[in-house]
């Protein structure tokens, strides 16, 4: 199903929720009001009801003909039956409706990431964006639903219900207008105290979740010093705590729900006899049925009066979601590649020319006067200490960040004129920590590359010296590797990225610390593996260690953002400077 494109094009920011939410519903105004129309027919019992059962009242006590009474009971049976399509029917429209609209939200939520920078996700945690797509969307789902099944079912019984009293009996009606709302609202003010008191017992709920969780991150430490009774005592006494507030809240609500239910029944009470009483002197032209109508009125509108006054804070919480999504989809921090020229081949030719970049406008530059050629081909080492700008320049390269100043050339052209994304396609990096996903390592391998051969994916499994795992494997290439490749150990997961970067070909190879979390075997198959991948290509190496980089063209030695030396192992080694020094403190 083709999902609309139209929660991206919406102007979140300064716009009330509530037009935003008009917004989002605009393709499915039709299916709403056929909605409404079948609630209308669906719900029409709850205030035809009383009127009928009057009618029969009426017929039976003035002895009317018996034809009428089969009558009235038809009508009823009637509408009763209409309930179930009617009812099928408004749960396809409203809900589905709902449904739509929250997928459409979420798939927008999932494009927009895709188009924020990478400075954006750096300070946005994947979770609080994470609870944006399911959270928040599941808010403005359930949100909409209630409100429209309990509001429109207070609506139309309202309006229903003082439409029958309006003609059947109209002098009724002004005491309805004043009475109904002032019992709700004071039915209401109760049950508001009943939910301050909940609030407060959820929060001490709470403060016992984080202790158990305390007490089981703490399990090791707790055993080491055999402090399990310290920690049992802990735990016993926000038990306690919890308990007895769990006691006083139910005597709470005992008292709050006695006086909420008997008030309503002594108002319905004293309007029952206000109303038999006007029926039995003849004040008012009111048979009896319509006294039982009137009684039975009475308690309905109030209970729909009170569903309304409570549906402020579920609609709220929607809203407070609305703004919450709104604030993904308005970001306006995104990677634009509209209109720029698409690359289609690359030879691999990079050239910084006096490069500067600055985080957030503060602080000192982390690159700054960065100048190099880099011919296609040439693998390039970066080192230096933490903060040196190294991991700047590999986001620089990739096209995560651009420069504040300077510029980057790709084969001789601008990067800021190309379309990163089609560049991107002729780059690959293999990353110091590997990023799998929960699929077979032949998924993994050949992620993105449609539908790739099996023997594509084996020929880079073994050239990344993973196929002599793999093949032990229960599965093959069909093994799940588990979520994050959890099943498979570091120097395992390392040779997958290895083998996903092969299969691509890429002209221009980034690998950013690929050894460094890994022990001497795994290490030496992850070099060998790296040193087929490397061939032919221009390479980027970051690395701490500077055993791994020996074998670069060109070593990069990097000092709070600058160049500070450039040279061949060797030769820097000759130099006796900064490079010279860091091997000799890693030797030390």
């Amino acid at each position: 199903m083709a999902l609309p494109q139209g929660p991206l094009e919406h102007r979140y920011q300064g716009e009330h929720p509530v037009r935003t939410l008009a917004y989002l519903f605009r393709e499915d105004r039709l299916r709403l009001l056929v909605a409404v129309l079948a609630f209308i027919v669906k719900h029409s019992p709850a205030w035809l009801l009383p009127l009928v059962t009057a009618n029969i009242i009426d017929i039976v006590v003035e002895r009317r003909p018996i034809s009428e009474l089969v009558g009235n009971a038809i009508v009823l049976v009637v509408v009763l039956m209409l309930n179930y399509p009617t009812h099928i029917l408004y749960v396809r429209c409203m809900h589905g409706s709902v449904r739509r609209v929250g997928t459409a939200l979420r798939s927008a939520l999932c494009r927009r990431m895709q188009e924020l920078s990478i400075g954006y996700h750096s300070r946005v945690s994947a979770s609080a964006l994470q609870t944006k797509v399911i959270r928040d969307v599941e808010n403005i789902e359930t949100s909409a639903q209630q409100s429209a099944d309990t509001g429109l079912a207070a609506v139309i019984t309202l309006a229903g219900g003082l439409g029958v009293i309006a003609l059947r009996v109209p002098a009724a009606l002004p005491a309805f207008v004043l009475v109904v709302p002032a019992a709700a609202l004071l039915v209401r003010r109760l049950r508001g105290r009943m939910r301050s008191h909940n609030e407060a017992f959820r929060r001490q709920v709470e403060q016992l979740s984080s202790r158990v969780g305390e007490m089981t991150s703490l399990i090791p430490v707790t055993r080491a010093h055999g402090l399990e009774r310290t920690a049992l005592l802990r735990v016993d006494g926000s038990l306690r705590q919890v308990l007895m507030a769990g006691i006083r809240l139910d005597l709470l609500n005992g008292h709050f729900g006695a006086l909420a239910w008997i008030l309503l029944q002594v108002i319905g009470l004293a309007f029952l006899t206000a109303a038999a009483l006007v029926s039995y002197y003849a004040w008012l032209p009111v048979t009896p049925g319509d006294v039982v109508m009137l009684s039975t009125f009475f308690t309905t509108l109030t209970g729909s009066m009170t569903m309304l006054m409570g549906l402020a804070p579920i609609f709220n919480k929607g809203l407070e979601s609305v703004r919450s999504a709104g604030e993904v989809l308005q970001a306006p921090d995104l990677e634009v590649n509209a209109g720029k020229a698409e690359v289609t081949a690359v030879k691999g030719r990079l050239d910084f020319e006096g490069v500067y970049f600055r985080y957030d406008g503060e602080g000192p530059a982390a690159v700054a006067d960065f100048d190099l050629a880099v011919p296609p081909g040439e693998t390039v080492a970066l080192v230096g200490a933490s903060g040196a700008g190294k991991s700047t320049i590999l986001n620089l390269l990739i096209g995560f960040i651009r420069p504040v100043s300077g510029r980057i050339l790709l084969d001789g052209t601008d990067m800021a004129t190309l379309d990163l994304r089609s560049y991107r396609r002729f780059l690959s990096v293999v990353p110091q920590e590997s990023v799998l996903f929960e699929g077979t390592i032949q998924e993994n391998v050949g992620y993105g590359m449609g539908d790739v051969d099996s023997q594509a994916v084996r020929n880079a499994l073994r050239d990344a010296n993973a196929l002599e795992f793999v093949d032990r494997l229960p599965n093959g290439l069909d093994t799940i590797v588990g979520e994050r490749g959890a099943r498979l150990s570091g120097g395992q997961r390392q040779r997958i990225a290895i083998a996903r970067a092969l299969i691509r070909d890429p002209r221009i190879l980034v690998l950013d610390e690929a050894t460094s979390a890994l022990d001497t075997r795994s290490e030496a198959l992850v070099q060998e593996a790296l040193g087929r991948l490397m061939r032919g290509r221009t390479v980027f190496v970051v690395a701490h260690r500077l055993s791994t980089v020996r074998g670069a063209d060109r070593i990069v030695v990097m000092d709070q953002g600058r160049i500070c030396e450039i040279g061949s192992h060797a030769e820097l080694l000759r130099r006796n400077g900064a490079y010279a020094r860091l091997q000799a403190t890693q030797m030390s």
